[in-house]
């Protein structure tokens, strides 16, 4: 064996590496443990916050003492193997940059009814094309517009870029530059804010070529201040306030034509004075019998001089009079309306809220861009608020401001929300003001982050959202953990059963390679997931088959005749290649995995392209370095075994027909694949939220709940639109997925959903909703929420049909090239496709069945594993057939060399199948309900692989070289 010193070099450096890497998680995991034992009360339940707050309070401190030096739990958790949300809570999002906005902005103020007539049928295209929201926009302009498009964009802020006659391809390209640019710049805001908002080890990434940002927040249990944070522009103004008695003329305007057009009659007001209240024709107190008759109708009084109040549960009222243009056209230019940040109880236990009337000029007199600094502090109240700091021109400006308004007041307003409105006692020329809002510490830290961050370019939209709670991913992680021991656990055992000793050999070089994949990831900052774990799990199975290709070579040397040293140097010698084939094609399907994939799937393609690479160090290099030094310490008479008694009954001198019994098997596998395509035209595919849209949420009760039963009661509060209820896990945990106001990917809509399933289960189990769980009460949580909006279901459906073309156009032409035979690449291509094909059938028979597997992003990584493992198995067996070929024996025809080569890769085939099902076994046993259907989905793959390498792939590539021989016999 050449260059060992190297290998050796290389191999203790990187086992070395690994275990220093790995030591810091094992010191967080005893911190945590300990943080874990601190919050755990006498029933045995762990208070996660108090777990949090256990952990926050040691963030700075030393934790670990070795001596010569000592670690911070802040270091330590940044420099441990990160787990993915799946496996410790926390929360995931993908935001939308809107482009609207962007377009709405760069036009400045060119816009006319043909403008906002194509903004309306772009948002309306963009979710039925794939094209972008401004490729819609330009298309439907110049559609009903024959005008240059500069004379929307050309205007005194951008004259050096765009003129009235740059013609329309420099416009499209300038207003897409201008939309990039804010994206990117939306980005680095929300990422600036995101480390402010002291989550660790963050993950937040910009999706190239889209308006998209996608971030993971492990640990969060506060998923609605993450919104808040991550969706609130900072657009901060500084805006005086109407005098209501000033405003009162416009207002009644207003009122005569409400009440004009709507006959609107009967309405009914708290109290207060008549002569300055708006929409209303009678004075009298609602009582609570009157509440539920009252016509829909905004109940307010005059609360000050300068703001008007009205019940929360009226703004929606409000707010559609509010957006009438109509109407609106009546009051002055400069009259704007703002509703206060929060809501309150003021009159009879009704929860209000203030209405605003604010002047608008152009441009705000001063605004956020002036904030130089912002932090939270306390008031002489000892409440918290934000306390801001502005540079000199902003000084300047906020002094002239005060002055001009001695005596009247001054609204601070944020993203178009009234924080405060104080009256200005005393010009102000230090340039310090406050917001106040009746915050917690919390909120006014967030605010001073997000001010100080700076404001978007455009708003954001959330369009994905998941979020697991803590106990769920403990769950997860304990399965994860037990599938990989018990995997592990049966190969090893299989193994040494197997090939005796140099299974001991395979089994510490499969050790290794577990601990180098672990070790490589947290160097890397990779993330570990649930379906990573799998790819662990499914890495323990699929690098056997290396160990395999080797044993059985140096197998058939040593039945040849051959010295020990001799068959070990030609059984890796003959081996590699193959391994090599092997390994770079699995490689493909992981790289589209990665490419394609979106938010855990990159971790199980990072897993597994991981898992390749090291299994192939070590296969190849680690256990010939293991069994060159036993045979150089004890002498070449040592015979290290390769067999045992097993091995020698297991598939030995097999020499069966294969090509004969092809069209039998092309005929079974079409009526498997007709059988279950036709029951997919039945019931079609069940699609999971990745590919349809909607939101899930897992609910957990303390007592069992029938699915069924709840999923009927549940249909009349999510207004009949597509419900599906099912047992996740154990009959006491049910997973409720709905397509409820999925078109609307608003956080207002997002609570309405949720408060919609949480109506339904209350009134159907006659428990209340809880925020944390409580086995001694009779209440219900949930632990895990998520959303995938219409778009993004998109988006994940166009990157797994993607991930499945680029991978096998990419296995096609390296097959072809490495053959050199297109028929090798035509036969590799057909059998992915029949495993592909025998996936979904199995998949929609089993479900017509009634088992519910679910086609998510997991089940769509597991079809690209089939595709990787499958093309392994076959490229093993059109390796042998290229060296039966090699030999050219005239006697032996190509009939024969084909069935030759079956025959001599019978016994790695079958090994590796079964190793590579037992760890799938597990998976799909002890793995979860998350990992069902992923596990579900390879064992019918790795059956389907196995069976189309022997039965499907050699076969055709026979079938099409018959044709081509009988067709050059002819022209001869």
């Amino acid at each position: 064996m050449r260059n060992k010193g190297f290998i050796m070099f290389i191999a203790t450096l990187v086992t070395l590496l690994s275990i220093y890497n790995l030591s810091f998680t094992w010191m967080s995991n005893r911190v945590q443990s300990k943080a874990e034992t601190h919050a755990t009360n006498q029933n045995g339940i762990v208070d996660y916050q108090k777990k949090q707050a256990y952990l926050d309070s040691v963030w700075k401190e030393p934790v670990v003492d070795l001596g010569f030096v000592d670690f911070t739990y802040e270091e330590i958790k940044n420099k441990e193997l990160t787990k993915g949300l799946d496996l410790q809570g926390g929360m995931h999002v993908t935001l939308e940059v809107s482009q609207k906005e962007i377009i709405e902005a760069l036009a400045s103020n060119n816009i006319n009814d043909a403008f906002e007539n194509a903004l309306i049928q772009a948002d309306r295209l963009t979710k039925e094309n794939r094209k972008s929201f401004s490729q819609n926009f330009f298309q439907s302009l110049t559609d009903q517009d024959d005008i240059l498009l500069a004379s929307y964009f050309a205007n005194s802020t951008n004259k050096d870029k765009i003129t009235l006659s740059s013609n329309n391809s420099a416009v499209i390209n300038y207003v897409n530059q201008e939309i990039d640019g804010a994206v990117e710049s939306a980005f680095e805001i929300i990422r600036t804010r995101i480390d402010k908002f002291g989550v660790t080890q963050p993950n937040i990434q910009r999706i190239k070529g889209t308006n998209k940002i996608t971030m993971e927040l492990p640990g969060v249990n506060n998923p609605e201040r993450v919104r808040n944070l991550v969706q609130g522009m900072a657009k901060l103004e500084f805006v005086e306030v109407w005098d209501l008695n000033d405003a009162f003329p416009h207002l009644q305007k207003i009122e005569n034509e409400w009440v004009k057009h709507q006959k609107v009659t009967n309405k009914k007001v708290i109290s207060g004075h008549p002569e300055k209240q708006l929409f209303i024709d009678e004075v009298e107190p609602i009582t609570q019998n009157e509440e539920n008759e009252r016509p829909s109708s905004a109940l307010m009084k005059t609360l000050s001089p300068y703001s008007l109040i009205y019940a929360l549960s009226d703004t929606a009222d409000v707010n559609k009079l509010l957006n009438n243009k109509n109407l609106m056209s009546i009051i002055p230019s400069n009259m704007k309306f703002a509703w206060g940040h929060k809501s309150f109880n003021k009159v009879e236990g009704i929860e209000c809220i203030e209405l605003f009337i604010i002047k608008k000029g152009h441009e705000a007199k001063i605004t956020g861009d002036y904030i130089a600094d912002a932090e939270q502090k306390y008031n002489q109240k000892n409440q918290a608020v934000v306390s801001m700091v502005m540079n000199n021109e902003g000084t300047k400006k906020w002094k002239k401001m005060t002055s001009e308004n001695y005596g009247n007041r001054v609204a601070i307003v944020l993203d178009n929300e009234v924080y405060t409105a104080p009256t200005v006692q005393a010009v102000i020329d230090g340039g310090r003001s406050e917001i106040s809002g009746d915050f917690d510490v919390e909120e006014a830290k967030d605010l001073a982050n997000v001010l100080k961050a700076g404001k978007l370019p455009a708003p954001t939209h959330i369009i994905e959202e998941v979020v697991v709670g803590p106990s769920l991913g403990d769950i997860a992680q304990a399965d994860g953990i037990q599938s990989v021991v018990i995997g592990l656990s049966l190969v090893l055992l299989f193994m040494t059963l197997y090939y005796a000793k140099g299974g001991w050999i395979a089994n510490a070089a499969l050790g290794l390679n577990i601990l180098l994949i672990f070790g490589i990831l947290a160097e890397l900052g990779a993330v570990l997931t649930l379906p990573g774990i799998a790819g662990i799990v499914l890495t323990i199975g699929m690098s056997i088959d290396a160990n395999v290709l080797i044993f059985e070579r140096i197998r058939e040397e040593q039945k040849k005749g051959s010295s020990f040293l001799e068959s070990v140097s030609k059984g890796y010698n003959s081996a590699f290649r193959t391994i090599l084939d092997a390994n770079v094609t699995t490689l493909f399907t992981g790289f589209f995995l990665y490419t394609f994939g979106i938010g855990p799937i990159k971790g199980f393609a990072v897993t597994l392209i991981i898992g390749i690479i090291c299994s192939f160090f070590t296969a190849v290099f680690v256990t010939r370095l293991i069994i060159t030094y036993f045979i150089k310490k004890k002498g070449q008479q040592l015979q290290l075994n390769f067999e045992t008694k097993l091995s020698r009954l297991f598939f030995n001198r097999v020499n069966f027909d294969f090509l004969k019994k092809r069209k039998m098997a092309y005929f079974i596998s079409s009526i498997v694949i007709v059988a279950g395509l036709s029951s997919l035209a039945i019931k079609g595919l069940n699609k999971g939220v990745d590919f349809t849209g909607g939101r899930t949420y897992v609910v957990s009760f303390n007592d069992k709940v029938i699915p069924s039963a709840l999923e009927s009661s549940l249909s009349d509060f999510v207004d009949g639109k597509s419900l599906e209820v099912k047992t996740y896990g154990d009959d006491k945990t049910l997973k409720i997925t709905t397509s409820y106001l999925i078109e609307d990917e608003t956080t207002e809509s997002d609570d309405q959903v949720k408060k919609a399933i949480i109506d339904g289960v209350e009134s159907f189990t006659g428990q209340k909703y809880a925020d944390e769980e409580d086995p001694t009460s009779d209440t219900f949580v949930i632990p895990s929420q998520s959303k995938v909006g219409a778009s993004m279901a998109d988006d994940i459906s166009i990157s797994a049909q993607k991930g499945v073309l680029f991978s096998l156009v990419s296995i096609f032409i390296y097959i072809w090239l490495r053959f050199r035979n297109a028929s090798f690449g035509i036969g590799a291509v057909a059998a992915l496709i029949h495993d592909t094909l025998i996936v979904f059938s199995i998949f929609g028979i089993a479900n017509l069945l009634g088992f519910g597997f679910e086609m998510d992003q997991v089940f769509i990584a597991a079809v690209l594993t089939v595709i990787g493992y499958s093309i392994n198995d076959t490229v093993v067996v059109f390796d042998r057939i290229r060296e039966e070929d090699s030999k050219k024996q005239k006697t032996n025809s190509y009939y024969n060399r084909i069935n030759t080569a079956i025959n001599g890769t019978l016994n790695r085939t079958i090994i590796t199948s079964i190793t590579t099902l037992m760890v799938v076994l597990v998976l799909l046993i002890f793995g979860g309900d998350a990992l069902r259907t992923f596990a579900f989905t390879l064992c019918v793959g790795v059956l389907a692989g196995t069976y189309s390498s022997i039965f499907i792939a050699a076969p055709i590539v026979f079938d099409i070289s018959k044709k081509k021989i009988k067709k050059a016999l002819a022209t001869a």
